[in-house]
């Protein structure tokens, strides 16, 4: 799927995608709130990615997606219908896409004429770290060594590990993808769930310095030289672009944006959700962030090869991260990098983003396929 540019301009709970337009510029990226991010280390692993606690019934606004509308979630708009809503998105000036921001409940909910993955825990050898690493494999519920299928790899966010993202219920990853294959949206997957601190001393441990945050970006290195061979050497694994995708929360969703700018040779479907700081330079109450890159060299690295998705979401009410996903989203916009932003209403650091950007890079990946 080509993209153009994107933004996106809210409308209740469906936004409007747009190309050639965008919302005035914004404040410069806020700095963490330090007692909300705190609230979030102290969890467990398993539970990184709920940073607040949240109910297992879902909105109103989920419940009332119907079939029809999921079906044609890519359909081309005809327009803006009614006042309120023109007036709410303005500063659109041309109307391509409907993009539903939360995952809708039938995708989320577990359903009998859907069948869900089995999750197996595997141990391979780094090269990178010289230590033996744990990754989660979500493997397709009807898996067959004698077909070959897309893979997706899943980034956890600070202090998590493989365990974070597929351990934690609320974010549904089993369901929303048993039921996308079910509902004929995506192709059966393997997903793969890496711990991402890929260091060499196993004595150090996730922090907020420099040295305790550089395993994280080091993961791109045991990523591309060991768990990528490893799985496509022991899985029945599709082995180009088109067919591998990365997709990360948090500290997960800002190395996912490194990797995919750095490595779109190797994949070509790219998303982060609530993408933490430090990509671009930044400072935060934690810590000063050198930057992986300057801004001005936030683009593809290699032309040849350029994203079929780039995705970016976070919830309009982030706690965490505030509004550093926005300011990537600005970077992107000022550097000409094609992309798909948008913000899912009132989600804070929390399942409810995460099932929202798990959704819409799924639905986006296989729309052409």
């Amino acid at each position: 799927m080509k993209l153009k540019l994107l933004t996106v301009c809210a409308i209740g709970t469906v936004l409007i995608l747009c190309s050639g337009c965008g919302k005035a510029a914004s404040d410069s990226a806020s700095e963490y709130d330090e007692s909300s991010y705190e609230a979030v280390t102290s969890a467990s692993a398993e539970s990184e990615a709920a940073a607040t606690s949240q109910s297992e019934t879902e909105t109103e606004g989920e419940s009332a997606m119907s079939g029809e509308l999921l079906k044609n979630t890519e359909d081309l708009s005809e327009g803006i219908s009614s006042a309120e809503t023109a007036e709410e998105a303005t500063y659109c000036t041309s109307m391509d896409e409907v993009l539903n921001v939360l995952c809708p409940a039938e995708i989320s909910l577990k359903r009998n004429d859907a069948a869900y993955g089995n999750v197996t825990h595997i141990e391979y050898d780094s090269t990178t770290t010289g230590c033996k690493r744990g990754a989660n494999i979500l493997l397709p519920a009807d898996y067959d060594t004698g077909k070959s299928y897309p893979v997706l790899y899943f980034l956890h966010g600070i202090f998590g590990d493989e365990n974070s993202m597929i351990n934690d219920g609320n974010n549904k990853i089993k369901e929303i993808v048993g039921n996308l294959k079910a509902e004929g949206l995506i192709d059966d997957i393997i997903v793969v769930f890496p711990n991402m601190y890929a260091s060499s001393d196993p004595d150090l441990t996730p922090g907020f310095s420099p040295e305790q945050t550089a395993p994280y970006d080091n993961f791109i290195n045991d990523l591309t030289n060991d768990l990528i061979p490893y799985i496509e050497s022991n899985y029945s694994a599709m082995t180009d672009r088109e067919h591998r995708g990365i997709i990360g929360f948090s500290m997960g969703g800002r190395e996912t944006l490194f990797i995919g700018l750095s490595r779109s040779d190797l994949f070509a479907y790219i998303g982060a959700i609530a993408p933490a700081p430090g990509l671009t330079p930044a400072k935060d109450w934690a810590m000063e962030h050198a930057g992986q890159l300057a801004e001005d060299e936030a683009v593809v690295k290699n032309t040849d090869y350029m994203p079929e998705l780039l995705m970016i979401c976070c919830g309009t009410k982030d706690s965490v991260v505030g509004k550093y996903p926005l300011s990537y989203h600005e970077i992107f916009d000022r550097n000409g990098v094609s992309h798909l932003w948008y913000e899912v209403p009132d989600a804070d650091h929390d399942s409810n983003a995460i099932r929202s950007g798990l959704f819409n890079f799924l639905i986006r990946w296989f729309a052409d396929k």
